[in-house]
Parts: structure tokens; C-alpha cells; sequence
């Protein structure tokens, strides 16, 4: 305990609940291990805010800072009251190298993390490419005078040129707005059956199928 106090009192900083610690693209010198509280790491994708991970006590972030010293890749909230140390490349430096457990542990989590956030990755990717799906379903159909059903082949080819998403992905995601009621699929014709529902999909107020 003593030991934690010494660090606190030449490391220590404390930030209030909310607060945003960095944000992301920002430059950075400085990394940080929690202590007490949590704080959330979230990113921009497309204009919205995605939370990829919720940190608590004994987790780092911001180390990529003093490793590579490019600019921040995440941004950083306060989740809670947050109690952390908070190291430029010298004093985390000369921390581990009086304390080899630390060093090991920091590895492990940055293992894990990594991990972590290439699963966070292909998730956003998935959800990204059937909104794509949707958008350009949609926009499709509002081409069509009067609702006329759409050309599958046609719209597939032009979707797997434009936007490079391969077209038997293209066509599992049709037989699932199928499946849903939101489309029917007659012979190479796509038939718009519940307009509401797409537009929920693609305005982001339903869930991406």
C-alpha cells in the first residue's frame, strides 16, 4: 500500500466522472494505468461514436503514445471518478525497469487487447457492409418509378464493382431481408415488401439484420 501511495504522489492524477481524458487523432506523450474508477474507449466510425472497450482498475491505455508517439486512435472518457498513473516514455521506462511483473503484465493485457479489438473490427466491418447492402437496396428502389422490382444480377455486379463486396455475401444478405419479410425474391427480381422496414435499416433507427 505504501508503495502505491509513492507512486500515486509523483504519478498520480485524478479526472472527474465524463471528463474526456483525449480524444482521438490528438498528440500524445503520456500513458495511463488505472487505479481506481473505469473509462470508456471509443472511436468515430462514419460520423457516430463506438465504444470498443470499458477499462477498470489495473488496465492501461495510451501506451501507443509513448511507444510510436503517433497521434491517439481512440478517444477517452472518464466512466466514473478515475484515480491513474500517468507516465511519459522516461518515467514508464524507468518504472519497469524496476519492476520486471509489471512488464509482463503489461504484455499480456496488450496480447489480449489486441485480440479483443480485432474481433471489435470485424464486427464493424460486417454491420458497415450489410448497411452498405441496404443503402444501395434502397436507393435502388427509389430509382425504380412506381416501385418496380429491381434486377438482382444487375444490382449484385454493380454492388461488387462499387463498393467491393463479394456477390455471394451480396446475395446471403437478400436471402435474409427475405427470410424478414422485407424483400421477395422472384426469379432475377427483387420486390420491395415492407418499405418501412428497409428505411429503418438503412436510417440506423432497427438494427443491421
Amino acid at each position: 500500500m505504501a508503495d502505491n501511495n509513492m507512486l500515486f504522489n509523483k504519478y498520480g492524477i485524478t479526472v472527474d466522472a465524463d471528463k474526456v481524458i483525449f480524444r482521438e487523432g490528438e498528440p500524445g506523450d503520456k500513458m495511463y494505468i488505472i487505479q481506481e474508477g473505469s473509462v470508456r474507449i471509443s472511436r468515430s466510425i462514419e460520423g457516430k461514436e463506438h465504444i470498443l472497450a470499458v477499462l477498470s482498475k489495473g488496465d492501461f491505455f495510451g501506451e501507443m503514445a509513448i511507444v510510436n508517439q503517433e497521434p491517439r486512435t481512440a478517444t477517452v472518457t472518464a466512466g466514473s471518478t478515475v484515480r491513474m498513473l500517468s507516465f511519459n516514455r522516461e518515467g514508464f521506462l524507468g518504472m519497469i525497469d524496476k519492476n520486471g511483473k509489471i512488464a509482463l503484465n503489461i504484455i499480456d493485457k496488450l496480447c489480449r487487447r489486441l485480440n479483443n479489438a480485432n474481433q471489435q473490427i470485424q464486427h464493424l466491418v460486417k454491420r458497415n457492409e450489410k448497411w452498405l447492402i441496404a443503402s444501395n437496396l434502397s436507393f435502388a428502389f427509389a430509382q425504380n418509378s412506381a416501385g418496380k422490382p429491381v434486377e438482382m444480377v444487375k444490382l449484385v455486379r454493380e454492388l461488387s464493382l462499387n463498393v467491393e463486396i463479394p456477390g455471394d455475401r451480396i446475395i446471403d444478405f437478400f436471402n435474409t431481408l427475405k427470410e424478414k419479410g422485407v424483400i421477395a425474391i422472384e426469379s432475377n427480381l427483387i420486390v420491395l415488401k415492407d418499405k418501412g422496414a428497409l428505411d429503418a435499416i438503412v436510417d440506423g433507427s432497427a438494427r443491421v439484420l
